[in-house]
């Protein structure tokens, strides 16, 4: 019997636990690090808020085989839980490179002065497979993460909304 296979990452943060929590949620932000490539470009980005709503996030991406030309990929996710600002799972697909869907839980700790830490956990499941994703899958994280940062790092003008609200 095959073991479920996870990666985990982890990212501190010195903005609080709600301003790394709202970017998930938030298109404007989520399109600035959420599956964002340094190849690729992120052409949409949908979010509904809310248990059992949806995302959608695609990036135009270069093919691997060299020529000029590009392909979309798809990555597409179901809210299972979201509980403000500690905690978002979602099951997660990734068109065009597998049909399978995994889960992704993300907890957020709020630390000393004011920041966080985010734990992110991806199980990919207990297909064969899934051992040929795991250090591609942790790198995509990895450099996700570390946008994240920048992006709820920089200081924002204007207003900043709740996600889901008008």
């Amino acid at each position: 019997m095959a073991r479920p296979i996870f990666v985990h990452e982890t990212q501190s943060f010195n903005v609080p636990a709600e301003r790394v929590f709202d970017a998930w949620l938030n298109p404007a932000q989520a399109a600035r690090f959420l599956f964002a490539s340094r190849t690729g470009n992120v052409m949409h980005c949908e979010i509904d808020p809310q248990v059992g709503g949806t995302f959608t996030v695609t990036d135009r991406r270069p093919n691997p085989d060299g020529d000029e030309s590009f392909f979309e990929a798809q990555h597409r996710g179901t809210y299972v839980e979201i509980d403000r600002p500690r905690r978002l799972v979602f099951d997660f697909a990734v068109e065009p490179f597998s049909g399978s869907t995994t889960r992704v839980t993300i907890d957020i700790v709020p630390g000393a002065s004011g920041g966080c830490e985010l734990m992110l956990t991806h199980d990919l499941g207990e297909a064969e497979d899934a051992v040929h994703y795991v250090e591609r899958t942790r790198r995509g994280w990895s450099a996700m993460l570390r946008q994240l940062e920048k992006v709820v790092g920089t200081r924002l003008w204007g207003f900043l909304r709740t996600p889901g609200t008008a």
